[in-house]
């Protein structure tokens, strides 16, 4: 069985940090490309950042220069660091993985509140 846990979310003041992490099962971790997605209330669920099993990332505009994606393959772990928050970061933050294969899983999702 497959499972993708997200934790870390919380509530953190403007300009604050907050580090994501999503700790995978099930799969052969190596063997996917990790991302994380948002989705604020009213909104859609939207790609923030992706990092694949060599390290190679991107990142949304919005995200890029504040959040930094990483994965430690020895832990089957996915991490986002995200600093110089704003009050337009607050989202529920997903994880996400997919492979070659079309096979795709979601967390279940972590809130991160930017708020003073």
């Amino acid at each position: 069985q497959v499972q993708l846990v997200e934790s870390g979310g919380g509530l953190v003041q403007p300009g604050g940090s907050l580090r994501l992490s999503c700790a995978a099962s099930g799969i052969i971790f190596t063997g996917y490309v990790m991302d994380w997605y948002r989705q604020a209330p009213g909104k859609q669920r939207e790609f923030i950042a992706g990092i694949s099993s060599a390290g190679h990332t991107n990142y949304a505009d919005s995200v890029k220069g504040r959040f930094t994606i990483s994965r430690d393959n020895a832990k089957n772990t996915v991490y986002l660091q995200m600093n110089s928050l704003k009050p337009e970061d607050t989202a529920v933050y997903y994880c996400n993985c997919w492979a070659g294969s079309g096979n795709e899983y979601w967390g279940q999702g972590t809130q991160v509140t930017v708020s003073s």
